[in-house]
């Protein structure tokens, strides 16, 4: 027998008061009452435990609103695009100028199924975050792949501008070489300014650093531009971070996408998804602003507009080949030396000012002395 049923015989069955059973008991008489009361309307059924959940709850999510909160969810995340319960609440709030707090969000998506507890991830304060000060202080540039609907492997070019993660271009190209690196760059600028730096990898059409033939077209014009050109360290992508976290971001939602058929077809998505992206998606490293605001919302930095080096030097060395040539990277653009056949198999060192070239033996003797014409692969053989 329960405290219920035995306090309700003792006042029933022995005849002893409410205030009696609720001392010797210890419990409140008001609740012996009750039970009494229950017991002579309902019978047994009214001495069962009674939920102690309030008949109304103010402060609850109206329905309509979390029948919203999913239907939101469902269309970022069905479009490819960042579903999270902060990004909802931004577009409640530009919505109707109000939103449900963000942890009242995530338990409303928790609850229905659209979360998956994840375990604990390394904490946000073990992270160094850098970040440039103003726009176009440093923009970040980085190729990615992409496959075409007929296997067709393709390259896309993306700038971001590290202060803001503006996209200032997402380009498609069957490949990026050297030259039209440095064209789309160019582009860019005709319409956002130079930077005052630019941060890649260690692509070739990025740099020749590692290759031994000199710079690359990008950096030639970013040298006569007054723009700072640094790279991050081999095998190491988290320095060029923010773009490589876009290719993600991107590629996310070009998979929910038809698959595009044609170079032109991807090329329009690209564009789509820019647009979306710097004038409708809010991002959470901005505080929930987008790329555009953020963009806009500082005084730009600039180029200094002074050449960074007072001409190009290298020193190489090399063998004349068995034709009796060599060959010497300019602007992206390889031209051939002719030394004659003489020389063939002949250790040599190179001397480059810019397109000025002087080779020699190891010995110290000149070979040639000549004036590097860009616009011809191979040059005359210049007399010593």
């Amino acid at each position: 027998m329960g405290m219920p049923q035995l306090v309700v015989t003792a006042v029933l069955l022995e005849g002893r008061s409410k205030s009696e059973v609720a001392r010797d008991y210890g419990v409140s008489r008001r609740w012996v009452i009750e039970l009494v009361q229950r017991y002579l309307a309902e019978g047994d059924a009214g001495l069962t435990p009674r939920s102690r959940r309030p008949r109304s709850s103010p402060g609850r999510t109206p329905s309509s609103v979390e029948e919203e909160i999913v239907e939101l969810r469902k269309e970022l995340d069905r479009d490819g695009h960042d579903a999270g319960a902060a990004t909802i609440a931004d577009h409640l709030h530009r919505r109707h100028g109000t939103s449900p707090a963000v942890s009242t969000i995530w338990r409303i998506l928790t609850a229905r199924g659209f979360i998956t507890p994840q375990p604990h991830k390394r904490p946000k304060s073990s992270y160094v975050r850098f970040e440039a000060v103003q726009p176009n202080e440093r923009w970040q540039v980085d190729i990615t792949h992409w496959t075409l609907a007929d296997g067709t492997d393709v390259e896309i070019c993306n700038w971001l501008d590290d202060h803001s993660r503006f996209c200032l271009a997402s380009t498609a190209a069957p490949v990026f070489t050297a030259p039209s690196v440095d064209q789309l760059f160019r582009d860019v600028t005709a319409e956002h300014g130079d930077p005052a730096g630019v941060l890649s990898d260690n692509g070739a059409v990025f740099t020749g650093r590692y290759r031994g033939g000199g710079r690359v077209a990008l950096e030639v014009t970013l040298h006569a531009r007054g723009v700072v050109c640094s790279h991050c360290r081999p095998y190491h992508p988290q320095t060029c971070g923010k773009v490589e976290r876009f290719h993600q971001t991107l590629k996310n939602w070009l998979t929910r996408q038809p698959r595009a058929t044609t170079l032109a077809d991807l090329q329009a998505q690209l564009d789509a998804f820019r647009g979306y992206y710097n004038h409708r998606r809010p991002h959470r490293a901005l505080t929930r602003r987008t790329p555009a605001e953020a963009y806009t919302a500082r005084p730009k930095a600039a180029a200094s507009g002074v050449p960074l080096i007072d001409g190009h030097f290298r020193v190489r060395h090399d063998t004349v080949d068995s034709n009796g040539k060599l060959t010497l990277r300019h602007n992206s653009r390889l031209h051939h030396i002719g030394i004659g056949r003489r020389h063939a198999r002949t250790p040599v060192l190179l001397l480059v000012h810019d397109l000025h070239v002087r080779v020699l033996t190891t010995s110290g003797r000149l070979l040639t002395d000549l004036q590097l014409d860009p616009t011809r692969d191979y040059q005359r053989q210049a007399p010593t």
